[in-house]
């Protein structure tokens, strides 16, 4: 809890990335969590690992040591067999509990659009789980309005656009959320003004609070903190939000 504020942040990795020889577990992210004041993460593998299952039993591993402060994602290749993907899937909700689906174009380039898409939207329709979508950098299939057609083609399907597009194409992520009320803005990344924007369009309880990186944990908090908006609202975004999406 941080100013009187419980914060679920819904956007952390844990594991060892290929692409950027970045590595954090889950020992590090508690100790960042006890020095911000996060109650909650939501930990969710990096894009590129060596082995996807693996990197699922570490966090499954680390979400069963510590229940009341971390929830687990899956992080998949994209163009598994559709059996590989729904097994694995649906493993990482029986045996370790995880919340989420991760999708990020950026490395793992599915279009959004294509139908080809529909095993990947259905994998997470039959457990239930909402699909974290990076968006932003990764262009052209990271753009927001491309998610605007799953979020149409299966209504049930919660979609949770992360980074809100970037900087740059904040004003899409908008549209996608103001056309889809099964979508979902989480604003890390993105410049306090951005935030500003986002609120004369999105009420915050369809906005979250998210890291990414643990460099940025501050800045992310403080940013919130820091907006010119009344408690109920920024308990939303801090944590009422997540808690609703992700179970506390």
């Amino acid at each position: 809890m941080k100013d009187g504020f419980r914060i679920f942040d819904t956007h952390t990795h844990l594991g060892s990335a290929l692409h950027s020889g970045r590595s954090y577990h889950a020992d590090q992210l508690l100790r960042d969590m006890d020095r911000f004041g996060i109650d909650r993460s939501l930990a969710i593998p990096y894009p590129v690992v060596a082995e996807y299952r693996e990197a699922h039993d570490e966090i499954g591993r680390a979400v069963r040591e510590h229940p009341d402060r971390l929830a687990g994602a899956a992080c998949l290749p994209a163009f598994l067999p559709e059996a590989e993907l729904r097994a694995e899937v649906r493993r990482c909700v029986e045996e370790w509990g995880f919340r989420a689906l991760k999708l990020q174009p950026q490395y793992q380039p599915l279009n959004p659009l294509s139908r080809r898409s529909d095993p990947f939207w259905e994998s997470a329709l039959e457990p239930g789980l909402p699909v974290i979508c990076h968006t932003g950098t990764g262009a052209p299939f990271a753009l927001p309005s491309l998610f605007i057609a799953p979020a149409r083609r299966f209504p049930e399907l919660k979609l949770v656009l992360a980074h809100s597009g970037g900087s740059v194409y904040v004003a899409e992520a908008i549209v996608a959320a103001l056309v889809c009320p099964n979508v979902w803005l989480e604003l890390s990344s993105l410049m306090p003004h951005h935030v500003g924007e986002v609120l004369e369009h999105v009420a915050p309880t369809r906005l979250l609070i998210g890291s990414d990186l643990p460099e940025s944990l501050e800045s992310e908090i403080g940013k919130i903190l820091g907006l010119g908006l009344n408690a109920e609202g920024k308990a939303a975004i801090l944590w009422d939000t997540a808690a609703a999406l992700f179970g506390e």
